[in-house]
């Protein structure tokens, strides 16, 4: 289930404009128009985005009446900051061992 959750955040972190979003999102709430205003692509292919976005749990919806503003999902990152730091901890041992000989 761990890499499947990875594969997930890596494909959705693969796109321009899904880090993009990301990135708009980091700044606070948005809702799907307000995200597209900065994009010459349609407000579907946005909302195209955003689901994808949303399925990796790397952000979440809200209703709030005819809206669904959009926001970081708290601790979004989490699993993809321990992987990286295995494979952090793992490249300094391997350095340090080549630095010894």
């Amino acid at each position: 289930m761990r890499m499947r959750s990875l594969d997930a955040v890596f494909s959705a972190l693969a796109d321009p404009t899904r880090r993009s979003i990301l990135a708009r999102l980091a700044v606070g709430e948005a809702t799907v128009n307000e995200l597209a205003a900065p994009f010459t692509i349609s407000q579907p292919a946005i909302s195209r985005h955003v689901k994808v976005l949303a399925e990796a749990g790397l952000i979440v919806q809200r209703v709030d009446g005819t809206s669904r503003p959009c926001r970081l999902a708290p601790g979004a990152l989490s699993e993809l900051d321990r992987y990286l730091e295995q494979l952090r901890s793992t490249l300094t041992t391997n350095y340090r061992r080549l630095d010894q000989l």
